[in-house]
């Protein structure tokens, strides 16, 4: 009796998140403003520049890319795993990856750009190793590795998931 009012108000609990991925959306505009300004200072000192400060100019650039484009696959992919499906068929241009994406492959995409993320800002230290500390260099390549450990970490787990899913489900039919 009381279980199916409960079961709809649970089910009509995911619209909670709605304004979590809302709020994610406003985030785009304040990066592009930082991205902006980067590349203002890039365009602004690209004759007076050193080597290693254009690349770490554009590594900056790069590394504001990649996490607008997380937050955009999150938002979309968070969305259609977790709120509602969206219509694909009214938007043009809809990246065809967009409605694929199921919770193992968004965590897998947002460790994998969180690992580039890391890594640029790896690249960034040691390109500019003479002005930071031995002890600041080690910490950045720890917490890298972190990343990198744990995202292999999360594949691995969710490769032997799959796997004894797979099983369970040949166990299960009639023919195994």
């Amino acid at each position: 009796m009381i279980e199916g009012p409960l079961e709809r108000f649970l089910f009509s609990s995911r619209w909670l998140l709605a304004p979590f991925f809302l709020g994610l959306v406003f985030t785009l505009p304040i990066l592009l403003l930082k991205a902006l300004k980067e590349l203002a200072h890039l365009i602004a000192n690209a004759w007076t520049a050193s080597e290693s400060e254009v690349i770490l100019g554009v590594l900056a650039f790069v590394d504001l890319t990649l996490m607008a484009s997380l937050i955009v696959i999150v938002i979309f992919s968070g969305y259609e795993n977790f709120v509602s499906r969206i219509d694909a068929s009214k938007h043009r241009d809809w990246p065809e990856w967009m409605g694929k994406i199921d919770f193992t492959g968004l965590k897998l995409k947002l460790m994998s750009s969180i690992v580039a993320i890391s890594a640029i800002q790896v690249l960034k230290t040691f390109m500019n190793v003479g002005n930071i500390s031995d002890r600041d260099i080690m910490w950045h390549i720890v917490i890298h590795l972190v990343f990198v450990g744990s995202g292999l970490v999360m594949a691995l787990t969710d490769r032997v998931s799959e796997g004894g899913a797979k099983r369970i489900d040949k166990s299960a039919s009639p023919a195994g």
